[in-house]
């Protein structure tokens, strides 16, 4: 046996002792214990997950501000269990006056939410009361669906679009965002069975993998923007429109595909009463679409490695940024493809629709505008096409853990901002934006343990612990590990859950494991700890050409930093510590040469903002 091998069975070994010095949840244990997952990081050998085929046609009514659909699921029950129920997910049932909320909305928020014309099972017709629906509905079976089993289901529906509202709904008279526009089957998962949580509008998702044939029926000069490939251009676009579409599919510049003129004048879309336009999308978590009759176009694409991707951007003329975001996005989705994280954008197009809601779709993103400042709004597309990889990648659980999405976001969009900004301003923009609500604040709901579900934890305390906390985290461990090592562990776990659900557990798992370091240690420092950012200087003595400090960690977190020695004569030697050294101790002490007299000593955590940034000086 050679010595790799040896070493590696070692590891694995260390990992299955190690992995109980971290607290997992008695339904994560019997995921281990059924074998559906592993303590290697990886799928167990018995891992399942359900998914389905949906074809659906919708139309959407422009004057009532309504739409209504027909689907067909073929939904496959991959598990080993008989399944009694079949729970019915609507999100946008959250605009129902009797649906449950995370706050207060106005009158202009609620509707009178779906309305069920049809549902059957199989070729059972069951008769529902929309009234019972909320943001899930759970149906009694007649005939139960049997493991490894193929089933349809077939659904009538309607719902209104909501005045007021920002993941979707009426963004003008005339432009809709249609999120969430259809009855889908939740998930039904090895370590909780069926997904039963509410949507209350904070809480963000957790879908499926399944493939999408969807039709949009809308009236003429309605341009439709969907997830997916447009099937079908030539039976909706009017010539000119369809030759410049099509040349925007490979062309580097910027095309004007409708300009605010030909979109006046009905140049764009057949001029049939209405347009069928038809879209494709495989082996995604879930379908969006946007029309409008006054927005205007824009496409472009941009080269990767393996294909070129459709970049396209839809807006009310004259929005200074949204004039910019064609080019925004392309320059984003290469950089994340090349850099962090470093594989390659999956999907084949992405479309940024303005809006109001600052939100990730598969292959979308509804933004707001903010014209008089560049920076915050490519921030914003930056955060938004982020989510490409975490949730859209991996199958996340975002409705329990939501840091395992928005806390990378948040990373990439910190780390990308370098790129775009600068260190400087950069670090300046993201500590105003994302760190000093948080570190500012004393209150106990910002100190939960991370690992907390998001939908226990409430207020400021849900949002940095969904974003800020666990950005720093990641941004830490880059430190610790390097970039090499970051970026190989990284991509173990990405490539490893790619199409799949993976949980926090399986997270940390999969970078021990590609790593080949057991970072316990670390994981239990950032997401099981009450712990916050505070170092503090205890001591700091001369000793002949050395400072000497003692430096403790009051706040807990497990953050890289710098001691930074200013001389009498003005000069700064600055010396990095990683994370590692709070590894095994909350104190540390150094040693640091310095050939000069001596007139401070600062440590510095950049964008980790120290709470008690006083202590962190020593004057000579």
């Amino acid at each position: 046996m050679n010595k790799f091998l040896i070493s590696l069975i070692l590891f694995f070994l260390a990992g299955n002792i190690f992995g109980q010095q971290l607290y997992y949840p008695r339904n994560i244990k019997k995921a281990y214990a059924n074998q559906t997952r592993s303590e290697d990081g990886k799928p167990g050998k018995n891992y399942w997950q359900n998914g389905g085929n949906y074809k659906i046609d919708f139309q959407v009514n422009t004057d009532q501000k309504t739409v209504s659909g027909a689907e067909t699921i073929d939904y496959f029950n991959n598990s080993p269990d008989t399944l009694k129920t079949a729970v019915i997910r609507f999100v946008t049932n959250l605009h129902k006056p009797t649906s449950p909320r995370s706050g207060k909305v106005s009158t202009d928020f609620l509707s009178e939410g779906l309305k069920i014309k049809s549902l059957s099972v199989n070729g059972t017709v069951y008769n529902v009361k929309s009234d019972d629906w909320e943001t899930f509905y759970e149906l009694k079976l007649t005939a139960p669906m049997l493991p490894k089993s193929k089933n349809e289901f077939r659904i009538v529906w309607e719902y209104p679009l909501s005045k007021e509202s920002n993941r979707e709904g009426q963004i003008d008279e005339d432009t809709f965002f249609c999120a969430y526009a259809y009855p889908r089957i939740s998930v039904y998962d090895d370590y909780n069975g069926w997904d039963r949580l509410p949507h209350m509008n904070r809480n963000e998702f957790y879908n499926d993998f399944n493939n999408y044939e969807v039709s949009v029926t809308a009236p003429k000069n309605y341009v439709v923007y969907a997830t997916g490939v447009l099937k079908n251009p030539e039976e909706v676009l009017q010539k000119e429109i369809l030759t410049k579409f099509k040349r925007s599919l490979t062309s580097d510049e910027i095309v004007h595909v409708a300009t605010k003129e030909e979109m006046l004048h009905q140049k764009v879309t057949k001029q049939n009463p209405q347009n069928i336009w038809k879209f494709s999308a495989q082996n995604i978590t879930d379908f969006t679409f946007g029309l409008s009759s006054t927005y205007i176009w824009d496409a472009s694409s941009v080269q990767l490695k393996s294909k070129k991707v459709s970049v396209q951007a839809t807006y009310n003329a004259g929005t200074a940024d949204f004039e910019k975001y064609v080019e925004w996005q392309k320059y984003c989705i290469k950089w994340f493809s090349e850099n962090w994280p470093g594989i390659e954008y999956p999907f084949p197009t992405m479309t940024a629709f303005q809006g109001f809601a600052d939100m990730e779709y598969p292959m979308m993103v509804n933004d707001t505008a903010i014209p008089d400042n560049f920076a915050d709004s490519r921030q914003t597309v930056d955060h938004e096409i982020a989510h490409t990889y975490f949730p859209f990648f991996m199958g996340i659980n975002e409705t329990r853990y939501a840091f395992m999405d928005e806390g990378w976001a948040t990373a990439l969009e910190y780390l990308i901002g370098e790129d775009e900004n600068g260190k400087e301003f950069n670090d300046k923009m993201f500590t105003d934006f994302r760190v000093k609500r948080y570190i500012n604040d004393p209150s106990a709901e910002q100190d939960q343990p991370v690992i907390s579900m998001s939908t226990q934890v409430s207020g400021a305390g849900y949002g940095n612990n969904s974003y800020i906390k666990p950005a720093f985290s990641y941004l830490a461990l880059k430190d610790l590990l390097g970039d090499k090592i970051f970026k190989k562990s990284l991509h173990f776990y990405m490539n490893t859950w790619n199409g799949k659900h993976p949980v926090p557990w399986d997270f940390f798992n999969s970078m021990n494991a590609g790593s080949g370091q057991n970072l316990n240690w670390f994981w239990k420092n950032w997401f099981f700890t009450n712990n916050y950012i505070d170092l503090k200087i205890n001591s700091a003595k001369i000793s002949g050409k050395n400072v000497n400090l003692n430096i403790e960690n009051t706040g807990g977190f497990a953050i890289p930093f710098d001691v930074e020695i200013t001389f009498t004569d003005g000069t700064v030697s600055t010396k990095h510590f990683t994370p590692a050294v709070w590894k095994d101790a909350m104190t540390f002490q150094t040693k640091i040469p310095a050939s000069k007299k001596v007139k401070s000593v600062k440590l510095n955590g950049g964008i980790y903002l120290d709470y008690t940034p006083l202590d962190n000086v020593f004057n000579f």
